[in-house]
C-alpha cells in the first residue's frame, strides 16, 4: 500500500478483495489445468488471466501487443480483436508466469487507484455501461474479473470466490437489466408480469411488468399473480444473465423451474444472456 494514500475509497478495498480471491483460486492450478477449456469460447484458464492483465495493462497505460495477423472466428469486434491480442501474447507462456505476472500488474493498479485524489472518482468517464463516474467504473472492473474468478474455478473444481463484494455487483447488475430483457428483446403485450423469484445468500425477488409497450420493476405484493414465474438459485440467475450456460439445459435438470405461462417463461430465458 502507499505510504500515503491520497484516498480511502471502499471500492478500492472491494477491488481487491477480488483479485485477492482469484488469486488464490489460481495458486494451485496445475500444469495441465492451465490448458483447460472455459465458458468463453475458445478461451482457456490461462486466457483468462492473460485477458484480465491486458485490460488492467491498458487502464495502466501500457501499451498493448501488436494487432492480430489472424483473428479467430469467435471474435466479433474490434474490441474483441484488442482483448485476443493480449491473450494470444501469452499463449507461449507458462501459467505460473502468467499468474506472476497478474499480480505483479494488479499490485500497480493498486498503487495507482490509491493514489487518484478522492474527486477523481467522481469524475464522468466512459464505461461499458454508459457514461459514469469512476468509482462505478471500477466497480464494473470487480463485476468483470469476478465473473471470469467464477469460470476459472468452475473450469479447475475448485469452488469459492461467492457471496461477496462481487457476486452482489453482479446480481445487482442482472437484477437493473431484467426489465431491458423483459420489454425489449421479449416484448410481451401489455399487462403481462414477470417474476425472477432467486434463491440464495443473496437471493432476491424481481419483478417487471409491461405497461404502455414499456417494461418497469413491479414490486408486488404477496397476492400477486404473475403472468410466469422463473424460480432458480442465485449462480443460475448471474450464470444465465452472462450467458454462461444453455436454458434448456438448467430447465432440464431442474435448476430452473417455470409457473404460469410455460411459453412466455421459456422466450424469457432464452433472452435473458446480455453480457456474452
Amino acid at each position: 500500500m502507499p505510504a500515503s494514500p491520497a484516498n480511502h475509497e471502499p471500492v478500492v478495498d472491494q477491488m481487491v478483495q477480488v483479485w485477492v480471491s482469484l488469486v488464490g483460486a489460481c495458486e494451485r492450478v496445475t500444469a495441465g489445468q492451465w490448458g483447460l477449456p472455459t465458458a468463453c469460447p475458445g478461451w482457456t484458464v490461462k486466457d483468462r488471466l492473460s485477458h484480465l492483465i491486458g485490460v488492467e495493462r491498458l487502464l495502466l497505460g501500457d501499451a498493448p501487443p501488436p494487432p492480430l495477423e489472424v483473428v479467430p472466428d469467435y471474435v466479433g469486434n474490434a474490441f474483441g480483436e484488442l482483448n485476443e491480442a493480449w491473450v494470444e501474447a501469452r499463449r507461449a507462456r507458462p501459467g505460473d508466469a502468467v499468474l506472476t505476472e497478474f499480480i505483479d500488474v494488479t499490485n500497480r493498479r493498486f498503487e495507482a487507484l490509491r493514489s487518484l485524489p478522492t474527486e477523481k472518482f467522481d469524475d464522468v468517464v466512459w464505461s461499458p455501461v454508459g457514461q459514469v463516474p469512476y468509482r462505478t467504473f471500477v466497480e464494473t472492473r470487480i463485476l468483470d474479473t469476478w465473473a471470469h474468478e467464477q469460470d476459472i474455478r468452475r473450469a479447475v473444481g475448485r469452488p469459492g470466490g461467492r457471496n461477496g463484494i462481487g457476486e452482489s455487483l453482479t446480481l445487482d447488475r442482472c437484477a437493473r437489466t431484467m426489465p431491458f430483457v423483459v420489454g425489449k428483446r421479449v416484448a410481451p403485450p401489455d399487462g403481462t408480469s414477470v417474476l425472477f423469484s432467486v434463491a440464495g445468500v443473496m437471493g432476491r425477488q424481481i419483478g417487471v411488468r409491461m405497461e404502455g409497450g414499456r417494461a418497469s420493476p413491479d414490486p408486488w405484493g404477496p397476492d400477486h399473480r404473475p403472468s410466469v414465474t422463473l424460480s432458480m438459485d442465485q449462480e443460475a440467475f448471474w450464470r444465465l444473465g452472462f450467458g454462461r450456460v444453455e436454458p434448456a439445459r438448467l430447465v432440464a435438470t431442474g435448476q430452473v423451474r417455470l409457473e404460469g405461462d410455460v411459453a412466455l417463461g421459456h422466450r424469457v430465458l432464452e433472452a435473458m444472456a446480455f453480457i456474452i
